[in-house]
C-alpha cells in the first residue's frame, strides 16, 4: 500500500503538469511512451515464444500511433483551413497490418510459425490499444477547452475506481465476476458508479474554475460520472480476462504498488474514447 500511495503521489502531478500545462507534443511524447509500453507488456504476456518476433514492429507501430494522430490533428486544427486532413494515421495502420501478416508469411511453419493467435494480439496491441489510448491525445488538443478535457476520463477511471475499491473492501459481499476477477464485488461496482459522478462532480467544479465558466450542465455530469463509470469498470475487466487466461499476475512491474501502463489505465484506455465520441455527439447535437 506504501508503495502504491508514492506512486500515486509523485505520478499525479507528473500527470497534471504534462497533460495539463506542458506543450502538445510533451503529450504526444507521454502517451507515444504508454502505447508503446502498454503494447510490449502486452505481447510479453500473450503472445508467447512463437509470437515474439512480432514485438520489435508491436511496439514501434505502438508509438507511431500517437505520433501521427497529433500530426493529423494539428493540420485539422490550423489556420491553413483550406488543407484537407491528411489520412496519416490510417497509412501507418495498413502498413503495420501489411508488415506484420508479411513477417507472419515469411515464418509460416505449422511447428514454428508465428500463430495467428499472436498476430491478431499484435494489431490489438499495435492498433486498436494506442488509438483508444490517443483519444487522450484528441481531447488535449482540442482548441480552447483542451487542457481541462484531458483529466475528464482520468477523473472518471480513477474517481470509479477508488470508490470501488473502498467500497468493496467495507460493504463487498456478492461477487460480481469471480471467474475474471475474485475480489470483485457488485457493491464495489456501485461504489465505482458514485465514485465515477464525483470524479466528474470534481472535474466540472474545477474546470469552471479554469475556464471562468460552467462548461457541463449536472446532467452531463450525471451522465458522464455514471455512464463513463460503467465503461471503466468493463474495460478493467476486459484486461482481467485476458490476465486470467494467460496466467498473468500483473502486466509489468514499472508502477510499484499498481503493476505495468495496462494495469493501471486499462480503464483509462476504454474511458477515452468514451468521453471523446460523447462530447462529439454533444457538440454535434
Amino acid at each position: 500500500m506504501f508503495k502504491r500511495v508514492m506512486v500515486a503521489v509523485v505520478g499525479i502531478p507528473f500527470l497534471l503538469l504534462v497533460l495539463g500545462w506542458a506543450p502538445e507534443w510533451a503529450t504526444t511524447i507521454l502517451v507515444a511512451g504508454m502505447c508503446a509500453i502498454g503494447a510490449w507488456e502486452l505481447m510479453r504476456a500473450v503472445a508467447g515464444e512463437r509470437g515474439k518476433p512480432l514485438i520489435p514492429l508491436t511496439v514501434l507501430a505502438a508509438a507511431v500511433v500517437p505520433v501521427c494522430v497529433s500530426a493529423e490533428l494539428s493540420i485539422q486544427y490550423a489556420d491553413l483551413t483550406a488543407m484537407p486532413q491528411l489520412p496519416v494515421t490510417a497509412l501507418a495502420g495498413v502498413i503495420f497490418v501489411l508488415l506484420a501478416f508479411a513477417l507472419a508469411i515469411h515464418r509460416y511453419d505449422e511447428s514454428q510459425g508465428i500463430p495467428f493467435a499472436a498476430v491478431t494480439a499484435a494489431l490489438f496491441a499495435g492498433l486498436v490499444f494506442p488509438l483508444m489510448l490517443s483519444c487522450l491525445l484528441r481531447l488535449r488538443m482540442v482548441p480552447f477547452l483542451g487542457e481541462v478535457l484531458v483529466f475528464m476520463p482520468l477523473c472518471i477511471a480513477f474517481g470509479s475506481d477508488t470508490f470501488a475499491l473502498f467500497a468493496g473492501m467495507l460493504c463487498g459481499k456478492h461477487k460480481l465476476a469471480p471467474r475474471v476477477s475474485p475480489k470483485k464485488t457488485v457493491e464495489g461496482a456501485v461504489g465505482g458508479l458514485i465514485g465515477g459522478v464525483i470524479g466528474m462532480t470534481l472535474m466540472a467544479v474545477i474546470g469552471g474554475m479554469v475556464l471562468g465558466d460552467a462548461f457541463l450542465a449536472p446532467v452531463h455530469v450525471l451522465v458522464f460520472g455514471i455512464v463513463g463509470s460503467a465503461v471503466s469498470q468493463i474495460g478493467d475487466l476486459s484486461f482481467s480476462v485476458i490476465k486470467r487466461e494467460f496466467g498473468v499476475k500483473d502486466y509489468g512491474n514499472l508502477l510499484p504498488g499498481h503493476g505495468g501502463i495496462l494495469d493501471r489505465f486499462d480503464s483509462v484506455t476504454f474511458v477515452a474514447p468514451f468521453v471523446w465520441l460523447a462530447l462529439q455527439i454533444m457538440w454535434v447535437l
